[in-house]
């Protein structure tokens, strides 16, 4: 088995910029309105550095999901607040505590239809083809809800990346992965650099989604054979896979870990399904967008010493 080397460094694609977080320190670089570029450490103090036990395996990877999710979100009001996305089109802005309530509108009215579409509506479905073929076919329901929630997930992927400013963020997510592998590769961060790498990288979060889906399929199934009566009370089999979330988010946070960290046949395989949906998460940058990815990393690299 060979290990990588590398120096854990990761991001998010913003509006009109990216955040990157290293080992010490997150920042973000965001293109400015005048077409400058702003650059600014985001301070950020994690729980396991408080608490020693949500740095344990499959607690830390719920609680990096959640701390990603606040910080990507405060991340995201930031950049379209600094590039100018907010504005109206006669030119006044909206005042942010106006734009901050529409974002928490926003996040809550897409938990409500994430939970309808991913957990509610694939059970829903499967109920009815089994009022149609027979109960004989009941044990194929782990396999059924967990293929249609990836059909759902690849549908919905596809439909938002044909908007114009979402496929703005997902060049900005292009320039990130492939300024990550340049500095992976002990290149030099240019852009010339940097353009010539590839743009579909194993650590993604897009490949942590559709990851926790198929880890979600393993432990449904395995709930069905355990307790196969769960499965014939519809609203009592969504409010354990709900509670089974975290479990799942934990699992496929240290999967994602180790498919960074070695490169072999059995890592390759997990990853499969992520690399090949960031062709539609992920598109070629131009290269002012590469120049905002430099300056991210640039600004969350380690000492030398270090």
């Amino acid at each position: 088995m060979s290990k990588c080397n590398y120096v854990s460094i990761g991001g998010q694609a913003l509006i009109e910029g990216i955040m990157m977080r290293g080992p010490k320190k997150t920042a973000m670089a965001v293109r400015l309105p005048d077409g400058s570029i702003d650059v600014s450490e985001m301070h950020h103090k994690s729980i396991k550095d408080k608490y020693k036990i949500f740095g344990l395996p499959i607690i830390r990877g719920v609680v990096n999901f959640v701390e990603s999710m606040i910080q990507g979100y405060k991340a995201l009001s930031i950049s379209a607040d600094k590039s100018g996305f907010a504005d109206e089109e006669d030119g006044e802005k909206t005042p942010s505590s106006v734009m901050a309530a529409i974002m928490v509108i926003a996040s809550v009215l897409a938990v409500v239809l994430s939970v309808f579409l991913f957990v509610y509506l694939p059970a829903l479905i499967f109920d009815g083809i089994v009022w149609l073929a027979g109960n004989s076919i009941e044990f194929l329901a782990p396999v059924f809800e967990g293929v249609m929630k990836i059909v759902i997930m690849v549908i919905y992927m596809l439909a938002v990346s044909r908007m114009k400013d979402i496929k703005r963020v997902f060049m900005y997510h292009g320039a990130e992965h492939k300024t990550i592998f340049c500095f992976e590769a002990g290149e030099e961060l240019t852009v010339e650099n940097v353009r010539k790498q590839g743009r579909f990288h194993p650590r993604c979060g897009t490949s942590f989604l559709i990851l926790m889906l198929l880890v979600g399929i393993f432990f449904s199934a395995l709930i069905t054979v355990l307790f196969p009566w769960l499965r014939s009370i519809t609203i009592l089999w969504v409010a354990v896979k709900i509670l089974l979330i975290p479990v799942i988010c934990g699992v496929g946070y240290e999967l994602i870990k180790i498919c960074g960290r070695y490169e072999n046949t059995f890592t390759k395989i997990i990853s499969a399904p992520g690399m090949w949906l960031q062709r539609i998460t992920t598109i070629e940058p131009e290269d002012d967008m590469i120049e905002i990815a430099i300056a991210a990393v640039k600004e969350v690299l380690p000492d030398i010493n270090e």
